[in-house]
């Protein structure tokens, strides 16, 4: 092999090896379950939580588990909302067309204590399928998935997951991609789950593996910084902060379809 090449496949090397995750051995201890029929995720408020499964959502109370309503969406207009957040007077939920293509993105707006449908933003197509939305110092923010097999749209693939700024009127306003140590993870699928923590952190979580990639906004360039992965029960999807509950997180495990309030490790809480 001439020198020439042999520099080219060193650098070929370099170039697709990801640098290692960082890790913390101290993660989110479960400190409660409840039984739900939860397929994608929860959400939680003050005194209730939700539970997500593609057009259904059913509404619990978080001190007793009891089922206090539900709403069934129609299935061809709905066919998979991911995730849900109560923000402000909203339930607010992300909406897609999942598996199917072109991705189709919208933000559902519901009452929290009915679970009446309240509105519908149309997000359109072209920048992935949308997993979950949150707010934060006056934006919206979202994270848009993209696949390498079912539900992927080509030439996309996983490494096209994007972070997405938006203004009050849902104008894109920055966006952002996930760091080569996150993308070794989460292939050949995405990021299921995220929000802001109370830390000021941004938390993401992935489709299978039950950990949080903790990441902050980039002083520069368009990559997400990766400061450490935290384990957890929950094996990804759609996880949701208690506001009302600093350090407290919500998610579910797929193997029984439980919520699973979880505690955040005491770094986190500051």
């Amino acid at each position: 092999m001439s020198l020439v090449l042999a520099i080219a496949a060193t650098l070929q090397v370099a170039t697709i090896t990801p640098p290692a995750a960082p890790t913390t051995a101290v993660g989110f201890e479960t400190a409660r379950r409840y039984a739900s029929n939860a397929t994608q995720g929860v959400a939680v408020g003050p005194h209730d939580l939700y539970a997500v499964s593609n057009f259904n959502i059913v509404r619990l109370d978080k001190k007793t588990g009891e089922k206090r309503g539900e709403w069934t969406g129609q299935r061809s207009r709905f066919p998979h909302i991911n995730s849900c957040a109560v923000i402000a007077k909203d339930l607010v939920c992300a909406s897609s067309n999942f598996p199917g293509t072109p991705h189709v993105s919208t933000v559902e707006f519901f009452d929290p204590m009915t679970l009446a449908h309240r509105k519908s933003v149309s997000l359109g197509l072209g920048t992935g399928s949308i997993t979950w939305v949150d707010r934060k110092d006056g934006f919206w923010w979202a994270m848009f998935a993209n696949y390498d097999a079912k539900g992927g749209e080509a030439p996309r693939d996983h490494r096209h997951t994007t972070l997405v700024k938006f203004d009050d009127q849902w104008r894109r306003l920055e966006g952002w991609a996930l760091p080569a140590s996150i993308l070794e993870r989460i292939k050949p699928m995405s990021i299921s789950g995220g929000g802001w923590g109370p830390d000021g952190r941004l938390y993401l979580s992935g489709h299978d593996l039950p950990e949080l990639y903790v990441v902050a906004l980039p002083n520069g360039g368009g990559v997400l910084d990766h400061l450490e992965t935290l384990p957890m029960e929950a094996e990804g999807q759609a996880i949701d902060w208690d506001e009302s509950d600093k350090g407290t997180l919500y998610g579910i495990t797929r193997r029984s379809r439980e919520i699973l309030r979880m505690t955040a490790p005491t770094s986190v809480k500051r």
